[in-house]
């Protein structure tokens, strides 16, 4: 049965029937971009073309911005690596929810939550998000936000 993969560096989705690369315990690694790995996606999803790509670590710390990332906070790379994805990008969920926490507390999908935007020096934005927990030993989370018209 194939799985679904998606680029957070560029976004290309692939279809493939290993999670590794070739018989190594390696992640499958972007076969366009190179970026070192891919999220595995329990059914095919379809980003908006101007959404905006973060990895976070299990601790929510922010490892790589991919597609969109600067387009949306305004911030290179420098000012959004390390830190936590939450203060960063100051996300503000309706009802005061903490969606990041649950996906990597529970390792579940969230999808199409409404959030405010806040990044560092930008006005506030609305958006939607799309939360990906990684399905590996090392935990982590996708942040997919698509910028609301």
């Amino acid at each position: 049965m194939a799985v679904h993969f998606i680029c957070p560096n560029c976004g290309q989705r692939t279809r493939s029937v290993d999670r590794t690369a070739g018989f190594r315990r390696e992640p499958r690694g972007c076969s366009k971009c190179g970026f070192g790995f891919l999220f595995e996606l329990l059914d095919d999803y379809y980003p908006a073309p101007d959404a905006a790509f973060f990895v976070c670590d299990r601790e929510r710390r922010v490892i790589a911005c991919g597609r969109g990332s600067t387009e949306l906070t305004g911030l290179g790379d420098e000012r959004v690596i390390g830190r936590p994805v939450g203060e960063v990008l100051g996300l503000q969920f309706e009802n005061g929810d903490d969606h990041v926490g649950t996906a990597l507390e529970w390792g579940v999908r969230v999808l199409d939550k409404r959030v405010t935007v806040n990044a560092e020096g930008d006005l506030p934005a609305q958006a939607t998000a799309d939360l990906f927990p990684a399905y590996d030993d090392d935990g982590g989370l996708l942040v997919v936000l698509t910028p609301q018209k």
